[in-house]
């Protein structure tokens, strides 16, 4: 096997664990990398297989057949609830691993994951690239210039009428991700980004308690299609994160108070992350609002991928290091423990929160 130790020639090969919509973007990405390419992919469904063989991938039907083959690097991009057993898996075959988002269902399970990649001495990097969304990048800029003053209170919301954590591959159980059994629902899925970003957009503070309200309305029966996470800060700051697919009047996406304004982006049915970017800064002074400018762009998926190959060559980390999404595991059990509970849940002060 290729590893870091070996030097080994470049590009490096990655399998694809489970083929449906999101394990056929990275085919995509990967496929425009220099320094690692897509090679195989296992997948149980015909379907997805025969997608695959179009892209000229070789194909498996089993794990074992793919983890067996001379791939360097494994993407695990099954349902959440598989995510820890099958990165397990690849880490004990010798693979470097890449797993979608969220990392794992919580926080013990991510930290095996996290110590399982240690032990084999393997690269392990979880996919949060909305870390370099421009929206993202737009309002971290905004609260870094001090514009606002002390920021007093954030909201970052995605509102609309239709799940946004429905069908993806039609050949293989389509609404999975609105099942609890899989990992579904909003907070696992848009909520994961979102509460990954808020954490760190506010960075050095650090959170102190969480409150949350999950609940399956419409979409979904026994997980969540509306999910508000509150978070207290341990500077006085008040965070907000919610994922509503049950409203027909959708919020705005950031809505930001500080102690010299309120700046706040609006919605998009789209997801264009673009208008959602569109931060207009209203003065406590009673000037004219005036629009904030776009941060500069941030890393795309080629380069999250191009990253991840450095460091198997050992340059670097990868844009990811799955210790940084351990704080973000730590939130989201907290957010599912305060709902069960309808009681506000502390952090515990191990966490690290690192940037």
């Amino acid at each position: 096997m290729r590893g870091m130790s070996a030097g080994p020639a470049l590009p490096f090969r990655a399998g694809i664990v489970g083929f449906g919509r999101i394990g056929h973007e990275h085919a995509g990405w990967l496929a425009k990398c220099d320094s690692i390419a897509p090679a195989a992919i296992f997948d149980p469904t015909p379907q997805r297989r025969r997608k695959a063989e179009e892209l000229g991938l070789r194909t498996h039907d089993t794990l074992e057949s793919l983890f067996m083959s001379d791939i360097d690097v494994v993407l695990i991009s099954t349902p959440t609830a598989m995510h820890c057993e099958q990165a397990l898996a690849a880490l004990t075959a010798g693979k470097h691993v890449m797993v979608e988002k969220p990392m794992a269902l919580d926080l013990p399970q991510s930290r095996r994951l996290v110590d399982a990649a240690n032990s084999a001495g393997k690269v392990l990097s979880v996919f949060h690239n909305r870390r370099w969304d421009i929206d993202y990048l737009t309002v971290k800029n905004g609260i870094g210039s001090g514009v606002l003053g002390r920021v007093l209170n954030v909201e970052s919301r995605l509102g609309q009428w239709g799940s946004c954590v429905g069908p993806a591959a039609r050949e293989w159980r389509p609404g999975w991700r609105n099942e609890a059994a899989f990992g579904g629902g909003g907070l696992y899925d848009w909520g994961s980004h979102f509460v990954d970003q808020i954490w760190r957009l506010l960075l050095p503070a650090k959170p102190a308690r969480v409150f949350a309200q999950l609940r399956g309305n419409v979409w979904a029966q026994d997980c969540d299609d509306f999910a508000r996470v509150c978070i207290d800060f341990d500077n006085g700051c008040a965070a907000m994160v919610e994922i509503n697919t049950t409203t027909t009047r959708p919020l705005p996406r950031w809505h930001i108070d500080g102690s010299l304004g309120s700046a706040e982006s609006p919605y998009s049915l789209e997801f264009d992350i673009s208008k959602w970017a569109e931060l207009t800064l209203a003065p406590a002074s009673g000037e004219t609002p005036r629009r904030l400018p776009f941060a500069e762009k941030g890393l795309s998926e080629i380069q999250i991928w191009e990253k991840f190959a450095a460091a198997i060559s050992g340059r670097g980390e990868p844009a990811v290091p799955a210790v940084s999404v351990l704080p973000t595991m730590a939130l989201l059990d907290a957010a599912r423990q305060s709902a069960a509970t309808g009681t506000a849940v502390s952090l515990s002060t191990e966490i690290r929160w690192i940037d």
